[in-house]
């Protein structure tokens, strides 16, 4: 397979920096971390916010099998060795075609992965948030590590593949699996109990974020 039969590298390399891209860039980036900011606040300063998440949680909340195996398709056991082999995958097609910096973009994504942690960890011991009535007493549930690992894993995952995915209906089918996946381990992480609602919105945000970072890099290095 040659360089010129990547038609994703290609059209990147060749497209012109369109005008609105530094206002997209802003706005896949500002506004979820606006309303990341938000939550954590609410959660911080116990803002009227929790009021209705836990109201919310309360109506969700039916601990069951399915639900809890929603939610483990969001432990790292699970949700990262997807990325590692996807990862593994692309690199290895991008330097069968000779892509320059054919490791790049898997790279790029596994990093990703690695900064979940150590954002997520520091800020559930900051906010010191107590689990739900669901689970036993605890602290440090804020933010949801799991909708988080799940959201860059499943996330980068598919970034990573999108230039090797030639047709549409592919790349349709990986963005939609992903989406899934992700509203999949959200749903469980709240039915089960294992987290307020907020606490997992709030992930989706960190998400957003990350992926939005990975997105525009991806771009970036390709042209």
């Amino acid at each position: 397979m040659s360089t010129r039969s990547h038609p994703a590298s290609e059209g990147a390399a060749s497209a012109p920096p369109a005008p609105g891209r530094p206002a997209r860039g802003a706005l896949l980036l500002g506004l979820p971390a606006l309303l990341f900011v938000l939550f954590t606040w609410q959660v911080a300063v116990e803002g009227p916010l929790l009021e209705l998440d836990e109201r919310l949680s309360r109506a969700l909340v039916h601990p069951g099998r399915a639900a809890e195996l929603m939610a483990d398709l969001g432990n790292v056991q699970v949700a990262v060795p997807v990325l590692v082999l996807v990862a593994g995958y692309t690199a290895r097609r991008a330097r069968s075609a000779g892509v320059p910096r054919w490791w790049l973009p898997s790279v790029a994504g596994l990093a990703l992965i690695v900064m979940v942690p150590l954002i997520v960890v520091p800020l559930k011991e900051w906010t010191d948030r107590p689990g739900t009535p669901a689970v036993p007493p605890a602290t440090g549930y804020y933010p949801s590590g799991h909708t988080a690992t799940a959201a860059v894993a499943y996330g980068a995952a598919v970034l990573v593949l999108l230039p090797w995915l030639v047709s549409p209906p592919a790349r349709r089918t990986a963005v939609a699996t992903a989406l899934v996946l992700v509203a999949a381990v959200s749903f469980g992480l709240v039915r089960r109990g294992y987290h307020w609602p907020l606490d997992v919105v709030a992930s989706w945000c960190l998400g957003a974020m990350l992926l939005g970072a990975l997105w525009l890099f991806l771009r970036r290095a390709a042209r």
